[in-house]
């Protein structure tokens, strides 16, 4: 592996607002003064997950959340990721992506997906039968929105005939798209429909997906497009010792997982196979990385770099982590990390 981070490597923010012990009302101003911190210590964008009935994600709407965020940010970009299509109509998916654009000044980031456990979609009456079409037929729509003009759409779950469309959004021809996922077919779908990706999983299985994204892209892509996202998830805490760092992530993960698994037990539904139950599997697994500053900066390289991925998605606040914590992990990631990028 290198000694150095490769110069187009860039920062984001990643969360799933999940239950941190305190009342909501001081979780989300804790996520805003976050935030806050990020826009002036130069990440690029805050991406926040969409979860329902479960603490594994207090925020259900998230793009009312950012529209908070853009607020009180001036640089940061705002995005969810990813926006559950099958729980909204997409004339006001639609809608709602434009005002937020708007509010924020052109800094929305769009990612879309149907979700991955089909229980939340259900307690909607969204069937896990319906979903997968549901979603296809949305995206269709809102794709077609954003050309602006009159919108007409005739399908199996939706119909619509010259509705007048009179928001757009502040970017044209529209915000950047993202797609989470953990399969090559849906890379390669993103790779040809100009979307970001974001994942999730040990490097060596990322690889997979990042070379099918790049092939694709490559082979479609003109000479005036920028280079794409190919984002890389990760839990980070970085200490003032290696023992400080994993005795608070540690801890932080064990609430962390409490959560995620809520609904799971609630609907006595078997939970993911590559669910890392421990935190020691959740650092085997290259879920999270914990530290110093030197040991994690060298330990994110090599994922990386073994990943193919230029866009490190820090997931900076997790469980019961406080808010010092991950202030002091992001301030540090600033100094010892994106600084050396020049």
């Amino acid at each position: 592996m290198g000694n150095a981070f490769p110069s187009n490597l860039t920062f984001g923010i990643f969360d799933h607002l999940d239950e941190d012990g305190c009342d909501i009302a001081q979780q989300y101003s804790d996520r805003l003064a976050l935030a806050e911190a990020c826009d002036h210590l130069g990440f690029y964008a805050y991406h926040l997950a969409e979860h329902h009935c479960t603490p594994h994600g207090r925020g259900p709407s998230p793009n009312l959340f950012l529209s908070s965020v853009a607020q009180r940010t001036r640089r940061l970009r705002v995005g969810p990721l990813v926006m559950l299509l099958p729980l909204y109509h997409p004339l006001r998916a639609f809608e709602e992506i434009c005002m937020l654009d708007q509010l924020s000044g052109g800094r929305v980031e769009l990612g879309i997906g149907r979700g991955s456990l089909p229980v939340e979609l259900g307690y909607f009456g969204i069937g896990a039968e319906a979903a997968p079409g549901c979603y296809a037929e949305a995206s269709e729509i809102l794709v077609n929105a954003m050309k602006g003009g009159t919108l007409s759409h005739k399908g199996e779950h939706f119909e619509l005939s010259d509705i007048p469309l009179t928001l757009r959004p502040h970017q044209r021809p529209h915000p950047p798209t993202w797609i989470a996922t953990n399969r090559p077919e849906s890379a390669r779908w993103a790779a040809a429909n100009g979307a970001n990706i974001a994942c999730v999983g040990p490097s060596s299985s990322v690889r997979k997906i990042t070379d099918a994204f790049r092939a694709h892209r490559e082979h479609d892509m003109s000479a005036d497009d920028q280079t794409p996202f190919r984002g890389l998830l990760r839990m980070v805490v970085i200490g003032r010792s290696d023992l400080h760092a994993c005795s608070l992530a540690a801890s932080a993960y064990e609430h962390w997982l409490r959560s995620f698994k809520f609904l799971y037990e609630l609907n006595e539904l078997p939970t993911p196979p590559n669910l890392p139950l421990t935190f020691d599997e959740a650092v085997e697994s290259e879920l999270c990385v914990a530290g110093t500053a030197a040991s994690v900066r060298q330990t994110l390289l090599d994922q990386l770099e073994e990943a193919g991925a230029n866009y490190l998605l820090c997931q900076l606040a997790f469980g019961s982590l406080p808010l010092d914590a991950s202030l002091y992990t992001a301030a540090t990631i600033q100094s010892e990390i994106m600084a050396q990028l020049g």
